[in-house]
C-alpha cells in the first residue's frame, strides 16, 4: 500500500468563502498514482471546514445565510470564548456545523463521486494564512 501527503494553502480575502477544491484534490490524486484507495481531505485550522456538496452559488449563498443566522458574528459579546481576546467564536461554531474533513473512495485513479458532488474548503475566520491537509493511501 502507498500514500502520499500534500498541503493546499488559502488565505481569503473576505471572513467567510467557500472555495471549490475539487480540481486540487484530483490532481494529488494524479500525483500520488495511486488508483484505488482512499482520499482524505480535512482542515488543519479550527476555523475552517471542508465538506462535500454542489457547486451552486445560490446554495452556497443559502449557506452563508443560515450559518450566520446559526451562529452571527456579532454581538461578539454572544461568545464566552471571545473573552480571550478572539473575535472568532462564531467561526469555531460554524466549522463545527460544517465538519472537519471528508473522505472519498479513489477508483481508477479518479473521485469517486455522486452527481454534482464537489469538495470545498469553508473559511469562516479569513483573511490569514490557512492549509488544508490531502492524504491519501491506496493501491
Amino acid at each position: 500500500m502507498k500514500s502520499y501527503r500534500k498541503e493546499l494553502w488559502f488565505n481569503t480575502k473576505n471572513r467567510v468563502e467557500f472555495i471549490n477544491i475539487t480540481d486540487e484534490v484530483q490532481k494529488a490524486i494524479d500525483e500520488s498514482g495511486i488508483k484505488e484507495g482512499l482520499c482524505l481531505v480535512n482542515a488543519m485550522h479550527i476555523t475552517a471546514s471542508v465538506f462535500i456538496n454542489d457547486d451552486e452559488r445560490g446554495l452556497h449563498e443559502d449557506y452563508k445565510r443560515w450559518l450566520e443566522e446559526l451562529a452571527p458574528h456579532e454581538p461578539l459579546s454572544l461568545y464566552k470564548h471571545n473573552l480571550t481576546g478572539e473575535d472568532n467564536g462564531d467561526a469555531h461554531l460554524k466549522r463545527q456545523i460544517m465538519g472537519r474533513e471528508v473522505v472519498v473512495a479513489v477508483t481508477d485513479g479518479k473521485l469517486d463521486f455522486g452527481p454534482w458532488e464537489q469538495i470545498f474548503y469553508g473559511e469562516f475566520d479569513g483573511q490569514r494564512r490557512k492549509r488544508v491537509l490531502i492524504k491519501i493511501i491506496g493501491e
